[in-house]
């Protein structure tokens, strides 16, 4: 055999040696067009060039501050809206569904859940030559619950410091104080109204109460956790947010 041809044999076996360390070399560099390369580089795009890094999802923006924004919850704590051993409260109410809760001037009146402040009126307007409806209730508060109901109570004696539209509050913090303003005829005792919030077409007549409280308080008061979110839901699937009553 010519030196020649055994020359160009050990140049073709080193070559053999080499092909798979070059393949190896470039399988851990090469752009892979429209995917990530095995090295966990930069993606690459159809046309060979480095694409825009994906960005990382961002968080959802927080929503609105106002309280129709605020989602509903269900499973929230619900307590007695007024803080008081000797209470008394009757399961009707004249007129339309609501309770009176009985209790002594003063006694605390608190937040049934945890909730957006909706509406206060720290002044009392009511005048029996006036019209009966928007100022029956005197002073009062109402509460837009996490648990989407509107909770209502007036005839408050006082409306506690801080408590404005917009405020957050939790279940049991005081909102004021059990009084007799407005059309409450001299007697001390919390009117407490269950409502949606008709966010828009809001009245006294949605606001004093659409749905009869008793067994709710019934529970609460006992220490339990009855929830009137879907009673209320389905009042207002139902009648939607009515107008005021005839006459009013």
């Amino acid at each position: 055999m010519s030196s020649s041809t055994i020359g160009r044999r050990r140049a073709y076996a080193v070559l053999l040696l080499l092909v798979p360390a070059l393949a190896t070399g470039c399988a851990t560099s090469r752009p892979v067009p429209g995917g990530t390369p095995a090295s966990g580089g930069p993606s690459w795009g159809t046309a060979g060039q480095p694409a825009a890094p994906s960005a990382t999802p961002a968080a959802p923006a927080p929503t609105s501050a106002g309280p129709s924004a605020a989602p509903t919850r269900a499973g929230l704590r619900h307590v007695f809206p007024v803080r008081a051993k000797n209470v008394a409260y009757h399961p009707t109410h004249s007129g339309y569904p609501g309770t009176d809760i009985f209790a002594d001037c003063g006694e605390p009146v608190v937040a049934v859940t945890d909730g957006t402040i909706l509406e206060v009126s720290r002044v009392d307007r009511f005048d029996k030559r006036g019209p009966l409806g928007p100022y029956n209730g005197g002073l009062s508060v109402s509460l837009l619950g996490d648990d989407g109901v509107r909770y209502y109570g007036s005839h408050l004696s006082v409306v506690a410091g801080g408590i404005d539209p917009g405020v957050r509050v939790r279940a049991g913090q005081r909102l004021g104080e059990v009084g007799r303003t407005g059309n409450a005829n001299n007697v001390c005792h919390l009117h407490f109204g269950i409502s949606p919030p008709c966010a828009g077409r809001d009245g006294w007549w949605i606001r004093r109460g659409v749905v009869w409280p008793a067994r709710y308080l019934d529970s609460w008061r006992r220490g339990g956790n009855r929830e009137p979110a879907a009673e209320v839901a389905a009042w207002h699937r139902k009648h939607g947010c009515p107008k005021a009553p005839a006459g009013r």
